[in-house]
C-alpha cells in the first residue's frame, strides 16, 4: 500500500482518524500476543487502552519528558488545537483534546511510513497505560 507523500501538511483531524485505527490495530495485536485475555474481555479491556483518557495520559507524557522531535511536537500541537464539530460526552475538552493531539501524531507517522517510530512510539504508549491500569 502507498502512503500519502506529504502527510504532515493534511489537516489534524484526518491524522487523528487514521492515528485512531492505527493504535487501536496496535492495541489489539498486543492483546491477542498476550494470550492471556478472555476472548469475551478482549473488547472491554481494548477500549482501556483506546479511551481519550488513557491517549491523554499516554500525550501528557509525551510533553513533560519533551519525547517528541520537532516535526512530532508540530504535528501534537496542530491537533491539540484542532476544533472539531463536538466532544464526546464522556470526557472533558482538555482530554479529548489531547487524545486528538496523541492521535494526529501516530496518523502522521503511520502516513508518513515511519513504522519504526511509530512503532517505538505506541509500544511505549501501551506499556504506559499497561503501567497505569494495573495490568
Amino acid at each position: 500500500m502507498s502512503r500519502i507523500i506529504n502527510a504532515h501538511q493534511m489537516k489534524s483531524l484526518a491524522l487523528a482518524y487514521m492515528g485512531d485505527t492505527v493504535h487501536d490495530l496496535y492495541v489489539r495485536e498486543h492483546l491477542l500476543q498476550k494470550g492471556t485475555i478472555r476472548p469475551q474481555e478482549l473488547h472491554q479491556t481494548a477500549v482501556r487502552f483506546v479511551s481519550a483518557g488513557a491517549q491523554a495520559h499516554v500525550a501528557k507524557g509525551w510533553m513533560e519528558d519533551e519525547a517528541l522531535d520537532e516535526q512530532e511536537a508540530d504535528v501534537f500541537r496542530r491537533g491539540k488545537n484542532a476544533k472539531s464539530g463536538s466532544i464526546p460526552k464522556n470526557t472533558d475538552v482538555r482530554t479529548y483534546r489531547l487524545a486528538t493531539a496523541f492521535e494526529a501524531v501516530l496518523g502522521y507517522l503511520y502516513l508518513d511510513g515511519d513504522e519504526d517510530r511509530l512503532f517505538e512510539l505506541v509500544s511505549g504508549a501501551i506499556t504506559t497505560i499497561e503501567e497505569k491500569e494495573g495490568f
